[in-house]
C-alpha cells in the first residue's frame, strides 16, 4: 500500500508528523519513537534570541486536553543551528523547522539563517504577538497575515508552511490571504484560547491567565476547519487537533488534510506518531485502500 505524500515538492514517506512544541527537537523522544519511521519531524518554535518564556505554572490539564502558556520558551537559533538540527539529519525523515517572533524582522532573520541549512521545510508560527500592532497575533488579521506571509516568501530558501491560528471569526479568510500572498502550505489549527479557575485557592490555574487549549477536546473544530479551509484553498493543507489515533487521522485526511500532525498526545504517550502510522496502515488494510491519496479530501 502506499502512504507517501507530497507537500509543496517535498515527499513524505507517510503523512505522520509531530506538532510544534509538542516533541522537542525530537532529541528528547528519540529513545521511545525511532524517528526514521517519521514523514516528517517538526521542531519546537525556533526565533532569533533565546525566549525564556512565560513564568509558572504554565500547564494545566482540563478535560478532554490540557491548557498551555509555555510562552514559546527555545534556546534561539544559533543553539538549533549547532546542536539541534545535526541531530536531526542523522536520520531518515523530513525535518520541519518552526519559527517564531515578534516583529516581521525577526522572522526573515531566522528563515535567512536557516536558508541554506538541510531544513526541508519552514513552518511559520503566526500565534506570535505582533508587537507593533498591540500584540494581536500576526494570524488574527487577514492583512497583516497577507504582509508576513508575502516577506517571508521572498526571503525564504525552502518552501513555507503557513501556521493558521482558529481564534479568528472566518478561518477560510485567513487561508485564503496565506495562499495569495504565497504560501506553498498550510496547517492548522494551533491551539484555541481557554482559561482554567482553581475555585478553591481562588486563583487562575496558569500565571499568564490563558492558555492555549489543546487535545482531544479541540478536535470537532479542528476537522470541522481543515475542511472549510480545503475547500477554500488549493493548496496542501496539515492537519492537527486532539489526534489521538489512526482514525483521528484518518478523519482529518477525509476532511481534506495531505498530512496530520500529532501533537499534545506525545505527552500522554510518546508512542502515539508510531501508534497513528499503524493505525492507518490497518484501517487501509482493512478497507482495501492502496493509495492514501483515496483519502484525502473523500468526503465532501
Amino acid at each position: 500500500m502506499k502512504t507517501e505524500v507530497t507537500i509543496a515538492g517535498v515527499r513524505l514517506k507517510n503523512p505522520v508528523m509531530t506538532a510544534s512544541g509538542t516533541f522537542g527537537s525530537g532529541i528528547e523522544y528519540s529513545e521511545f519513537v525511532d524517528l526514521n519511521r517519521l514523514g516528517a519531524v517538526v521542531t519546537k518554535g525556533v526565533a532569533l534570541e533565546p525566549w525564556p518564556g512565560n513564568p509558572t505554572p504554565r500547564v494545566a490539564e482540563v478535560y478532554g486536553g490540557m491548557l498551555n502558556a509555555i510562552g514559546l520558551q527555545n534556546p534561539g537559533i544559533s543553539v538549533f543551528l549547532e546542536r539541534d538540527l545535526p541531530f536531526l539529519e542523522a536520520y531518515d525523515t523530513k525535518i520541519i523547522v518552526n519559527v517564531c517572533g515578534k516583529t516581521i524582522e525577526e522572522y526573515l532573520a531566522v528563515v535567512e539563517r536557516l536558508g541554506d541549512s538541510s531544513a526541508d521545510l519552514l513552518e511559520i508560527n503566526v500565534s506570535c504577538p505582533n508587537v507593533k500592532e498591540g500584540a494581536i497575533a500576526f494570524g488574527q488579521n487577514a492583512d497583516c497575515l497577507y504582509e508576513i506571509t508575502s516577506r517571508i516568501k521572498k526571503k525564504a530558501k525552502q518552501p513555507i508552511i503557513m501556521k493558521l491560528s482558529p481564534n479568528v471569526t472566518d478561518i477560510t479568510e485567513m487561508a485564503r490571504a496565506a495562499e495569495a500572498a504565497g504560501a506553498d502550505a498550510l496547517s492548522l489549527i494551533n491551539t484555541l484560547t481557554g482559561m482554567k479557575i482553581d475555585i478553591h485557592k481562588r486563583a487562575f490555574a496558569l500565571a499568564n491567565k490563558t492558555g492555549g487549549l489543546s487535545g482531544p477536546a479541540i478536535k470537532p473544530v479542528a476537522v470541522r476547519m481543515v475542511y472549510q479551509c480545503a475547500n477554500a484553498v488549493t493548496i496542501p493543507i496539515i492537519g492537527m487537533g486532539g489526534i489521538a489515533d489512526g482514525e483521528d487521522a484518518v478523519e482529518f485526511l477525509m476532511a481534506g488534510a495531505t498530512a496530520v500532525s500529532v501533537g499534545a498526545m506525545n505527552f500522554h504517550d510518546p508512542y502515539t506518531t508510531l501508534k497513528v502510522i499503524e493505525g492507518i496502515e490497518a484501517y487501509m488494510e482493512r478497507y482495501g485502500v492502496n493509495d492514501i491519496h483515496e483519502l484525502i479530501g473523500c468526503v465532501r
